[in-house]
């Protein structure tokens, strides 16, 4: 699972100095000294012995009907009893990959404040088996009688340990819930991950907390008493020539065979046999020289484990990896693999309440295009900037929210002009506000492309054929919930 959710790199120092901070801040000294009874937290969250091992069952055999009919036999129905529901039910998923070492000793510290099996290891239960089975499970006690049941499926609340990826992956999954049934349970966050952007766009902090085991338990007590918001969430589909091979990140899925929409209208041309893939992001997706620098990271990274030690580390390690890719000293007249994206990538988007496609230019000098849902980007940063009313009402924007249905989209000329808007200095080149994306990129001297949403990098190939990539909102907010 890739974490990264930084495309531009900083100085050392202030990386550092930033996660130093952030780990602070996260030890939830804010808190007034507020002191949480472990048996009593545990009493509040834990569920009935007999549901969470259904759940479990339910997951491993996936027979999620059988399970819970065997499981009500066993109980019977006055075990099901209202009053054995608990005050605010919680499943957390756990990357155990994630945050250095902190992963496998956070889950097992977990497992001691609630039942064992509402600890799930992302590494040997992907988050579409819980949804399908260990909920499947649950519906079909509530269905069959059980009051406890259905009282637990109303009041859950999902906790994901990880980083932006990590917590994208689990709320795509809990967004099938909105075609199939309600409701759908909102979401806390254990921050694991390197840019935590999401993290920290909904009060839970930068990075891990020092003072772990102690934390843990007021992230906890936050996941069960805070408030819910809502979060925009964005569909993703990319269609290419049939038979390009492209290694997907967990956030997208092969869709096969696809046709055109009748309202595409593209300036190079496609094959008669296409192809595609599809994902969800929460905060970012971009395009150009950030990804392919990120996609260089993530395969060092894959190749040398060992290099992924923690937060600071691999944010130190990017910054350098950076600086060798071309990303900060070659000039965008250079090399056709790393000039200006305007010489393969045609924009078009539709503005808010309106339904055409209006085309729009791509500046000569940008080398990474992102389209940005939430204030947070590159741990913590906000390119986008807080323009003021005057210049809001010139360009026909409106201030960014992340529930107002649009997407900020913005260039980074190159590495030394990122650095300056990651430290504030300056703003990004802003290009356009969209409630809909369509991006052609045609091929020429380009051999790839490189894109990323969300911290997962991939390399696309483009040859003589356009490809195309969309951006539609989906139709359902995300449900989170909110740590200040």
């Amino acid at each position: 699972m890739e974490e990264e959710g930084s495309p531009t790199p900083a100085s050392s120092r202030s990386v550092a100095r930033s996660s130093w901070l952030d780990s602070l801040k996260g030890c939830g000294l804010a808190t007034g000294g507020m002191r949480i009874d472990k048996e009593q937290l545990k009493r509040r969250i834990s569920m009935p012995e007999y549901l969470r091992t259904a759940m479990a069952e339910a997951i491993r055999t996936k027979s999620p009907v059988a399970v819970a009919k065997e499981a009500l036999k066993r109980s019977g129905v006055d075990e099901g009893d209202e009053q054995d529901v608990p005050f605010a039910p919680l499943v957390v998923f756990v990357n155990s990959k994630s945050g250095g070492r902190h992963g496998e000793v956070l889950k097992l510290r977990l497992q001691e404040l609630m039942g064992p099996e509402q600890v799930i290891d992302l590494s040997s239960v992907k988050p579409p088996e819980f949804v399908n089975y260990g909920l499947g499970c649950l519906e079909t006690l509530a269905e069959l009688g059980d009051r406890c049941a259905r009282g637990t499926r109303e009041k859950l609340r999902i906790v994901v340990a990880g980083g932006d990826g990590t917590v994208g992956w689990v709320l795509s999954s809990l967004g099938e819930l909105f075609e199939q049934r309600q409701p759908v349970p909102p979401t806390a966050i254990i921050p694991l991950g390197t840019g935590n952007d999401l993290s920290r766009s909904f009060g839970w902090g930068g990075s891990f907390p020092f003072a772990w085991r102690s934390a843990v338990k007021r992230y906890l007590h936050k996941a069960i008493t805070g408030p819910i918001c809502h979060l925009d969430s964005w569909h993703v589909k990319v269609l290419m020539p049939e038979g390009e091979k492209v290694e997907l990140p967990h956030s997208l899925r092969e869709i096969g065979e696809c046709t055109l929409s009748e309202d595409v209208a593209i300036e190079g041309e496609m094959p008669e046999n296409i192809s595609g893939f599809e994902g969800v992001f929460y905060n970012y997706f971009s395009i150009g020289m950030d990804a392919q620098v990120a996609y260089g990271f993530h395969r060092l990274r894959d190749k040398k484990p060992y290099l992924a030690q923690g937060p600071i580390s691999n944010k130190l390690i990017y910054s350098g990896y950076s600086c060798t890719q071309g990303w900060f000293c070659t000039p965008c007249m250079g090399s056709p693999n790393l000039r200006g994206l305007k010489n393969i990538v045609r924009i078009h988007i539709k503005k808010v309440n309106c339904s055409e496609w209006e085309q729009i230019s791509v500046p000569s000098d940008v080398r990474s295009i992102v389209a940005l849902n939430l204030h947070n980007y590159g741990s913590g940063r906000n390119p986008w900037g807080h323009p003021k009313p005057e210049y809001l009402e010139k360009r026909h924007f409106v201030e960014a929210q992340t529930d107002d249905g649009l997407l900020e989209i913005f260039g980074l000329k190159q590495g030394w002009h990122a650095t300056f808007v990651m430290v504030k200095l300056i703003d990004a080149k802003h290009i356009a506000q969209a409630a809909a994306i369509r991006l052609e990129i045609r091929g020429g001297q380009w051999k790839r492309a490189y894109m990323q949403m969300d911290g997962e990098p991939w390399q696309q190939g483009i040859g003589e054929y356009s490809t195309l990539v969309e951006i539609k909102r989906v139709p359902n907010h995300s449900l989170m919930i909110n740590g200040e």
